[in-house]
């Protein structure tokens, strides 16, 4: 067997852009027969990535901590089974997986969507700090216990929702979970968010030769439940809300609806223009540009959306790096003790 090459961080150029809709990138795209697994999927852009990977004709699982709140968001989206799942809660997600595993089925696609931002300072059971516990650990967990039925798919596609968060930080290896500096929410979150951009990379490398090819990706400026613990005065200065507090939506800007955030998760899970690449960080339903090196990745942002430009924002190279991959992968497994 031809060992596959890693895929480089280079735009495909698709033709689509921040403006494209999860419904367009499915477009013509047969997913009968196949099975998806969304977490997060009852809030925000889950929910549109649920209600795309359905009318594609995927079977998808939404693991869910309020059944209620789930059964209530999904209503009238058929062919959704709902099954309890806390990403905060090894047991839990050990038992979700087992029921999972119990039926033989094949996994064709995990996207793992759920996630917290800038919130107060909090651990998990194990004293692990809850942005790092919940957005990586947590489907780090998930994904290897699930990885019997991701190989059964005999192709499947792992995407990880990460964000443009990441430049906010890389991962902290002598203070990972904020035990002896100062803790900063958009700090923990970036850090998070940059461990969803490795683990895509680290997990492509052991996967791709078994079929398993994965991705991370920025979903774009979307006002979401995400952003419930921002102070609204600060999402009026980021452009996000209006006077009124209604979200702006202005995809020239990365400042996109619901549908159209979804559109680069769908696209990373199903688009036949992806079959034989992986590892990559993508935006706007491509793959996304390195940030050159030495740019100053927040005065780029800001000065992108002071213009206007519609300028994918790419990705940190420190982010994507097969070396930290690599570390955070063996750091995650003593933390977890999940083993591939």
């Amino acid at each position: 067997m031809t060992t596959p090459t890693p895929t480089p961080q280079t735009p495909l150029g698709t033709g689509y852009g921040p403006a494209t809709t999860a419904g367009e990138v499915v477009a013509g795209v047969d997913l009968t027969g196949r099975t998806a697994i969304v977490t997060g999927g009852y809030s925000g852009l889950g929910v549109e990535t649920v209600r795309a990977l359905r009318a594609a004709g995927a079977s998808v699982v939404v693991p869910v901590r309020n059944r209620e709140k789930a059964a209530e968001t999904l209503a009238g989206v058929d062919g959704v089974r709902l099954e309890p799942m806390d990403l905060q809660d090894p047991a839990s997600v050990d038992a979700f997986a087992d029921r999972f595993l119990d039926g033989d089925r094949p996994l064709h696609m995990l996207v793992n969507s759920a996630g917290i931002m800038a919130v107060p300072l909090s651990r998990d059971a194990r004293g692990h700090e809850s942005h790092f516990a919940t957005n990586h650990l947590g489907h780090f967990r998930l994904t290897l216990r699930l990885w019997p039925a991701l190989l059964r798919a005999e192709g499947a596609r792992v995407v990880a929702v990460s964000s443009w968060g990441h430049r906010q930080s890389g991962i902290v290896w002598d203070d990972v979970h904020f035990e002896r500096r100062p803790y900063e929410p958009m700090n923990a979150y970036g850090q998070s968010k940059t461990a969803n951009n490795l683990f895509a990379v680290e997990l492509d490398r052991r996967g791709r030769d078994h079929g398993v090819r994965a991705f991370s990706l920025h979903p774009g400026r979307i006002l979401t439940p995400l952003v419930r613990h921002t102070d609204p005065d600060v999402l009026r200065r980021m452009g996000m809300i209006d006077e009124n507090g209604e979200p702006l939506i202005d995809p020239s800007r990365n400042m996109k609806s619901p549908q159209q955030g979804a559109a680069t998760s769908v696209w990373c899970a199903t688009s036949p223009l992806l079959d034989g690449h992986g590892g990559v960080y993508c935006e706007n339903s491509d793959i996304a540009p390195l940030v050159p090196e030495g740019d100053d990745p927040v005065a780029m942002a800001e000065e992108r959306v002071r213009t206007q430009e519609s300028l994918a924002f790419g990705v940190m190279p420190y982010s994507i790096d097969p070396e930290s991959a690599t570390r955070l992968w063996d750091l995650s497994e003593r933390l977890t003790g999940a083993l591939l």
